[in-house]
């Protein structure tokens, strides 16, 4: 009886090399996403690094590897595949109005501005959610509030204490869930208000960056104030953004102002990341009845219209206000629920789209 011939790493690498990158292009081996491969007689392990852990595709990336191996190497019984990452770092270099050589949060590798053109559309509630998916994805993760005149974000993540001094004038940021946070709301007293002019603003934003002690992380969450004012010149003047996500609800009130942020954000030079509709339906508990309270679809359709992406529709529930009223955000207190899995997989989607900007260095603007 003839013995089995041996697998040999060649040609497993060689099935492996007929794998493409989703989104990137490109082999898996040719772009050294392969690492670890190890061959114990009929049994074959190796690691996939992904350019994010929040990879929307990982899925359709391990079918497609077990199918090549099974197809191409004979003799293998047992594929074992492990996952890693290597988050690329966003876009670099000096923006408008910031001084050289000194930027103001070197260790994050991703800046993601949040931004809608106004009030009361969830920005604040989809930037949390966000935030926290991410980092259960395994991503380091930051969280800014911007809104210096509404700051909620600490009572939304559950953070009631002040933070702590690092040395003699820095300041360790907030944590819960696995996010580094900061707000002006967690610096003033309760009720105060911020009733400052632009340059108090400016310069509150950017204490706010460069006196927290932020450490390395991979996406910084910076979830802005509504509209086009002091706070979002201040972010595009003085960090190099990846780029802005424009969250909207589906009415065309909503979507006109959006608008607006869009185009602000275009003319600064800033990556549209895509398109998130949030409030998108309402699904009865009781009797299942989907109902389009504020319409259905008009982000989408606005989205695909200016070749912009869509990442998300958010369905409404009143357990996502009472998560942002409680400090405990809705992909914590009900992670299998609807909304939580439309808001985990927006997350993916902007994960995936930072990625791709990152990795094939696509025009700043799209």
């Amino acid at each position: 009886m003839a013995k089995a011939e041996a697998i040999s790493e060649e040609a497993v690498l060689k099935a492996l090399g007929t794998v493409q990158e989703p989104e990137l292009g490109g082999d898996l081996v040719s772009r050294k996403m392969i690492r670890d491969l190890k061959i114990d007689g009929s049994k074959v392990s190796f690691t996939v690094v992904l350019t994010t852990p929040a990879c929307p595709l990982k899925g359709v990336i391990e079918k497609n590897c077990r199918d090549a191996i099974n197809e191409l190497v004979s003799g293998v019984t047992e594929i074992t595949l492990a996952w890693d990452s290597n988050i690329a770092q966003g876009r670099r270099g000096t923006p408008s109005g910031a001084q050289a050589g000194e930027p103001l949060l070197p260790g994050v590798k991703n800046i993601i501005a949040v931004s809608s053109g106004k009030g009361g559309v969830g920005k604040s509630t989809v930037s949390v959610n966000l935030a926290v998916s991410l980092a259960q994805e395994g991503a380091r993760v930051g969280l800014l509030d911007a809104d210096i005149y509404g700051p909620n974000i600490p009572m939304m993540m559950g953070i009631h204490e002040r933070p702590t001094l690092v040395g003699e004038d820095r300041i360790a940021p907030l944590e819960n869930y696995g996010v580094k946070l900061m707000s002006i709301g967690a610096l003033v007293p309760p009720g105060s208000s911020m009733s400052w002019r632009g340059p108090m603003v400016h310069g509150a934003l950017q204490q706010l960056m460069r006196d927290v002690v932020w450490g390395e992380l991979d996406y910084f969450i910076v979830d802005m104030p509504p509209g086009t004012g002091d706070a979002q010149l201040t972010m595009t003047q003085s960090v190099q953004l990846s780029g802005a996500i424009i969250v909207t609800t589906p009415q065309d009130v909503a979507l006109s102002d959006a608008m607006r942020g869009l185009a602000m954000f275009q003319q600064m030079h800033v990556p549209i990341l895509g398109m998130i509709e949030n409030m998108s339906y309402f699904i009865c508990p009781h009797c299942g009845t989907r109902t389009e309270i504020f319409d259905h679809g008009n982000a989408e359709r606005e989205a695909q219209q200016r070749n912009l992406n869509f990442l998300g529709e958010i369905p409404l529930d009143t357990a996502v206000r009472i998560g942002g009223d409680t400090g405990v955000p809705i992909v914590i207190s009900d992670p299998a629920s609807p909304v939580s899995q439309a808001l985990r997989e927006a997350a993916r989607n902007v994960a995936a789209r930072v990625s791709v900007l990152a990795n094939r260095k696509l025009p700043l603007i799209k």
